[in-house]
């Protein structure tokens, strides 16, 4: 639950920047999200795809573009400058921007520190530091960003590759709640963007409550999931039963090559699957599958088959195919939930936000409603814009 300490905080607007911080650094999303920051701040693109640049959350006090700095851990060695120039030829950014751009790709590049080694690999057995120096070296690294940079505040953001989900009664942290824990322990608000563990793990709970942070997710909702959240309601309003919903997902690049492990396909689907589940009262039959198709790079085509009653009992059919770009799709998301999780911190809000349920397929709070979580969204704008 969301409690507002208004006096709480230093404040954002009074000229300090602040800082985002990327688990997974110099991957797709990332490189997009710091490329198109840029892009968008210099006023070289229009802000399509953010919902903080629109009307509802005018005078909300939120940090400017121009004034979020970017660093972030990765165990990839490409530059972020030429990682931007790989998602031109791959049609993902525009010709001419990592040019524009490169000052401030590269300044983000010089702030990504090493990540760890991931969980059962051999460089995590050949790794002498414990899981508590990891999440102490992870930690460090945060606070000196923010310390060195002035920053108001750092956020935390999750966009690495999708990770299976713990076994059960498995006690040791799967890496992305390592990243978690040292976001608590840096006192860095926290946004887990993927469907991996993240601070969910229940060695985090007394953490989490401890820490007094505000945090938000998980899985961002940009594409198939997002269509099923409008469609599902749909059925479910017109009083069309649904007999069975199946779907696939091509896709390619790094998204593809983890989603080819079983676990975490399974991790990603029980989000499109809550989707389905919440809006109309029961998962229906169907199966879906990801396959990655390395030849498509960074772009997906997902598709679904719905079987649906009609009147007097007739078998009605629909299938939809969505074609798109992920990091593309992600990008402003990302920006638009590290800019109002900053401002909740500096409100004081605590705990999982409420309203930002819309930007996830599993949400820390209520169920995948899609218009009832755009209407506590736009309360939580409100809240925020009567905060001082």
């Amino acid at each position: 639950m969301t409690e507002v300490h208004p006096t709480q905080q230093q404040s954002a607007r009074a000229g300090a920047r602040t800082g985002v911080w990327l688990v997974g650094a110099r991957g797709s999303v990332a490189t997009t999200a710091v490329a198109g920051c840029a892009a968008l701040a210099s006023g070289m693109h229009p802000p399509t795809g953010m919902v903080t640049e629109t009307p509802p959350f005018a005078g909300c006090g939120l940090p400017p573009l121009d004034q979020l700095v970017f660093g972030g851990h990765d165990t990839a060695s490409c530059p972020l400058p030429k990682r931007a120039e790989q998602l031109v030829a791959g049609g993902v950014l525009p010709h001419g921007l990592p040019a524009a751009v490169h000052a401030e790709l590269a300044a983000a590049d010089a702030c990504v520190r090493p990540g760890g080694p991931s969980l059962g690999s051999r460089a995590e057995q050949e790794d002498p530091r414990s899981e508590d120096e990891l999440i102490d070296t992870f930690a460090s690294d945060m606070a000196a960003f923010t310390r060195d940079h002035g920053l108001a505040r750092t956020v935390v953001v999750n966009v690495a590759s999708t990770e299976a989900a713990p076994r059960e009664g498995d006690s040791a942290l799967p890496p992305s709640s390592r990243y978690a824990a040292a976001a608590l322990r840096a006192g860095c608000p926290y946004v887990n963007f993927t469907p991996s563990t993240g601070l969910h793990h229940p060695g985090l709970a007394e953490a989490i409550l401890r820490s007094g942070l505000p945090h938000a997710g998980r899985d961002g909702k940009t594409g198939q999931t997002l269509l099923r959240s409008v469609l599902a309601p749909m059925f479910a309003q017109r009083a069309l039963p649904v007999r069975a919903w199946s779907g696939t997902n091509l896709l390619g690049g790094g998204d593809g090559a983890a989603l080819a492990d079983p676990g975490a396909a399974a991790a990603k689907n029980a989000g499109k699957e809550r989707v389905l589940e919440d809006n109309l009262g029961v998962l229906p039959e169907g199966q879906l599958h990801i396959d990655d198709v390395p030849a498509l790079g960074d772009w997906k085509t997902a598709w679904d088959h719905v079987a649906f009653d009609g009147f007097l009992g007739s078998r009605m059919i629909l299938q939809t195919i969505w074609q798109g770009c992920d990091s593309a799709l992600a990008a402003p998301l990302v920006l638009d939930l590290a800019r109002i999780v900053a401002r909740a911190h500096e409100a004081g809000v605590t705990g999982a936000v409420d309203g930002l349920g819309f930007y996830f397929k599993d949400p820390d709070t209520g169920p995948s409603d899609l218009p009832g979580q755009w209407r506590e969204l736009l309360a939580l704008a409100g809240t925020l814009r009567e905060c001082p």
